[in-house]
């Protein structure tokens, strides 16, 4: 790499400046010269903070929000009252802290870098050392660097750049191909100790074992089966509703990744006895999915063991994790993608026949002839418990990221729900001063029971109107919550449905949105109760919690 042009600018400046111009630009080529700038004049310490910190590989959260929450009133010697009014109109703590802030009285000089590092050593501090910290830089740093700062405390740090549009911008400052970059910044590293020349050197990243490939995933199917030509070329799977997972066997260890490149492998016990089954230098995609009696279970299973820090024997009885397989990405420690799909499949169809293990299952192929031959069996994917068919070009190579093509996924159409808006309290972020959070009922006998919330689906001019229903007809005021007269009525759509009781409906609904606002329905033509039940019986037999 060509040595960088320093920028006398503060570390943390140029941070919270790069934050800005990406939240604020829509067009794409504006946020990838704006990644190129910063990396090209940041501090390389920070840029590999940087590169962590939109990677997902955030700091732990080392300071509560109740503890910002005083800290802020204090400096402010405003009433705890008007705080919580000021909260609940900007939608956003970190950013309400940074308007609610006086001017600082100092000048930072410190790093993305040091302030992060600091952070983290704060875990195990008393309350007092952490506050002492968070003052002093609340006192030295400006507006727009306190919010950037008070999203990396509160943990909720997001911004509107991909992880494709990262690996772009790194791959033009390096010269290196996108999809060699994916690869490098893909696994387990650590920003305090690594430095961006480490990383992005290929002969490092050999080092780590555990280090998985890029996920290939695709677009949703457009237009009709029939524009992809001939069917023989195509290879269909079922689309499983689990998690899906890469499963590496490298110098003799066991590791299980998610696409979300979370390394997993301590959440699911049972993988362990493939260790001594599986070859080395072996990588296989699929699907991390409870499996009984012969068929996958329900997805709200799989939510009875996410999370968990210790699985308990029970529970392991409940929601037995198998492993389907329906990719071989490395094979005697070769990198395999570049082979076509049909000679992928045919060495896992080997692989998995050889082992033979419990829990290493082999993903069907859906087996075909004609278009219409898969449409209806689509029709017949909630039979199978799955979420509908991925299409693959049997001479398709493994690719990087999302990409048109050669991969398709083709999901059932949703089960809806005809429901009533009864309660409506503010967004976070540009829809932080409009009512766009809504929860919705259905009815039970003469009353109404309320059964999800739903946050998308609905138009820009719609979300307007609603909102200004709720703030003429508002009827009562529980924090940032508002009772509505139950007058407009929406078409729920969901993926899934449990029976949970946490939720006094019984039921809890997967991936719940707005599919349209029925303005033909009034509140008497919404579904019952018993119709979500009916649904349960037929879809869902299994507690999501």
């Amino acid at each position: 790499m060509e040595p960088k042009s320093r920028n006398n600018t503060t570390g943390m400046r140029l941070f919270a400046e790069l934050v800005q111009q990406l939240g604020s630009s829509t067009k794409t080529n504006d946020k990838l010269a704006a990644l190129l700038r910063y990396f090209e004049t940041a501090p390389e310490a920070d840029t590999i903070w940087v590169i962590a910190l939109f990677t997902g590989r955030r700091p732990k959260r080392t300071v509560s929000s109740t503890y910002l929450r005083e800290w802020c009133i204090e400096q402010t010697g405003l009433p705890a009252w008007l705080f919580e009014e000021s909260y609940h109109t900007v939608g956003d703590l970190a950013e309400t802290i940074a308007l609610l802030l006086p001017p600082p009285t100092n000048e930072s000089s410190h790093s993305l870098q040091a302030y992060l590092e600091a952070l983290q050593a704060l875990s195990d501090q008393e309350v007092e050392a952490k506050k002492t910290f968070v003052l002093q830089a609340w006192d030295e740093l400006n507006r727009e660097e306190r919010f950037v700062f008070n999203k990396l405390i509160t943990g909720g740090f997001r911004i509107g750049v991909s992880q494709q549009l990262l690996v772009q911008a790194l791959a033009k400052l390096v010269q290196l191909e996108q999809s060699q970059v994916a690869y490098l910044i893909s696994g387990q590293w650590d920003p305090r100790q690594t430095s961006l020349q480490q990383l992005l050197d290929s002969s490092f990243a050999a080092t780590d074992f555990s280090k998985p490939y890029p996920f290939y995933l695709c677009y949703p199917i457009e237009g009709v089966l029939a524009e992809l030509g001939n069917p023989a070329d195509w290879q269909a799977e079922w689309k499983w509703d689990g998690i899906r997972g890469q499963l590496i066997k490298r110098n003799g260890e066991l590791f299980v990744w998610s696409r979300g490149e979370e390394l997993i492998t301590e959440k699911f016990p049972e993988y362990q006895g493939l260790l001594e089954a599986l070859p080395d230098g072996l990588v296989l995609d699929g699907e991390i999915l409870p499996f009984m009696e012969g068929k996958p279970m329900p997805f709200a299973l799989l939510q009875t063991r996410i999370g968990r820090k210790n699985i308990t024997k029970k529970q392991l009885e409940a929601a037995p994790i198998h492993f389907f397989a329906y990719d071989l990405l490395e094979w005697e420690g070769t990198d395999w993608r570049d082979q076509p799909l049909e000679q992928r499949r045919s060495k896992l169809e080997a692989l998995v026949a050889q082992v033979q293990h419990p829990k290493l299952l082999l993903s069907p192929m859906v087996i075909f002839n004609t278009w219409e031959e898969l449409a209806e069996l689509r029709s017949r994917s909630r039979e199978f418990v799955a979420e509908g068919i991925m299409l693959k070009k049997k001479d398709s190579v493994y690719q990087v990221g999302r990409k048109r093509g050669d991969w398709w996924k083709w999901k059932t159409d949703p089960m809806t729900i005809d429901a009533v808006l009864i309660y409506a309290q503010k967004g976070h972020g540009r829809r932080s001063n409009l009512y766009t959070d809504y929860t919705f009922a259905v009815r039970k006998e003469d009353k109404l029971l309320a059964f999800t919330k739903a946050y998308s689906g609905l138009t820009d001019k719609e979300l307007l109107e609603v909102d200004a229903f709720v703030k003429r007809n508002a009827l009562e005021k529980f924090g940032p919550v508002r009772t509505v007269p139950a007058e407009l009525v929406f078409e729920i759509a969901f993926e899934g449905i449990a029976a949970s009781s946490r939720h006094k409906s019984g039921v809890a609904l997967r991936f719940p949105r707005i599919l349209r606002w029925r303005k033909d329905k009034t509140v008497q033509d919404i579904n019952t109760l018993e119709d979500l039940q009916q649904l349960l019986q037929q879809f869902g037999n299994d507690k999501a919690d």
